[in-house]
C-alpha cells in the first residue's frame, strides 16, 4: 500500500509548485461558470442584499456563508466581500465563524451519511482500516496544515474528513489553521472599496500577501503530505509485522 502512496504524494507536490507559480490561480475557482449556474453572480447578490440590511447584515452574511459551504458554492467571493461590508477585523470574525460552522454541518454530513458506509468497505481490508485509524489519532495535526493549505479543495475536504476516523473535536479545533488565510483574503477584499470588483480583473490586490499566502500554502502542503505519509507507512508496517 506505500508504494502507492508516494505517487500521490509526488502528484500533489508537483500540483502545489504549479500553482505556486501561476499567479492568477488563486482565484481561478471563482471564474468557473457551471452551465447556466453562475455562483459568483449569486453569492454577489446576496451581498448586495446583505449590505442593504444595516446591523442585521452579519447575522445573514454568516447564515448564507454556513449555506454556502454546504453547497459547495465558492466561499472566496463571500470572503473577498467581507472586507468591503464589515473591513478587516469583523469581516475575518464573521468569515470564520460562518465557515467553522459552514465545515463542520458538512462533516457531520459527510460523517452521518457516508461513514457508515466507508467503515463497510474497510471492515474486511485491514491495511485502509489501519491507516484510517492512524490519520484519526493525528486528526488535528493533519486537518490544522490543511486548514493552512489553498492546495486543499476546502468544500470538499470537509466533506472528506467526515469518512476518515477524525474527531469531531479534533475537526472543529483543527479549524484554527484558516485564521491567517481569512484575514489576508478579507483584507484583500476590503482594498476593491466596492463589491462589484469583487473578483474581477480590476480588483486591486496585494502582491506581497498573495505571495505570503503562496508559500505558506507551499509549506502547509509539503508538511500534510509527508505527515500523513509517514504516519500512513508505521501504520503499515505495524501490520505487516
Amino acid at each position: 500500500m506505500y508504494q502507492f502512496l508516494k505517487p500521490v504524494a509526488l502528484n500533489l507536490l508537483a500540483l502545489t509548485i504549479v500553482l505556486i507559480l501561476q499567479p492568477d490561480v488563486v482565484f481561478a475557482q471563482e471564474n468557473v461558470n457551471i452551465s447556466a449556474f453562475n455562483p459568483q453572480a449569486i453569492l454577489k447578490d446576496a451581498l448586495q442584499w446583505i449590505d442593504s440590511l444595516g446591523t442585521v447584515g452579519a447575522i445573514a452574511f454568516i447564515a448564507i456563508y454556513i449555506m454556502a459551504t454546504v453547497a459547495f458554492l465558492p466561499g472566496s467571493i463571500l470572503t473577498l466581500g467581507a472586507g468591503v461590508l464589515f473591513d478587516v477585523f469583523w469581516g475575518s470574525v464573521y468569515v470564520f465563524i460562518g465557515a467553522t460552522l459552514g465545515a463542520t454541518a458538512a462533516f457531520l454530513i459527510g460523517r452521518y451519511l457516508a461513514r457508515n458506509w466507508v467503515i463497510k468497505k474497510i471492515a474486511n481490508n485491514k491495511k485502509f482500516a489501519a491507516i484510517d485509524n492512524a490519520v484519526g489519532r493525528e486528526g488535528l495535526k493533519i486537518v490544522l496544515l490543511t486548514r493552512l493549505s489553498p492546495i486543499f479543495p476546502f468544500n470538499l475536504l470537509n466533506y472528506a474528513f467526515g469518512v476518515t476516523a477524525v474527531s469531531l473535536k479534533d475537526y472543529f479545533l483543527g479549524c484554527v489553521g484558516m485564521i491567517p488565510g481569512t484575514i489576508m483574503y478579507v483584507y484583500i477584499g476590503s482594498l476593491a472599496g466596492n463589491l462589484a470588483l469583487i473578483g474581477t480583473e480590476n480588483q486591486p490586490t496585494n502582491s506581497t500577501l498573495t505571495w505570503v499566502i503562496r508559500i505558506v500554502g507551499f509549506i502547509a502542503t509539503v508538511a500534510v503530505t509527508i505527515y500523513v505519509t509517514k504516519i500512513a507507512k508505521k501504520a503499515l508496517e505495524i501490520i505487516d509485522n
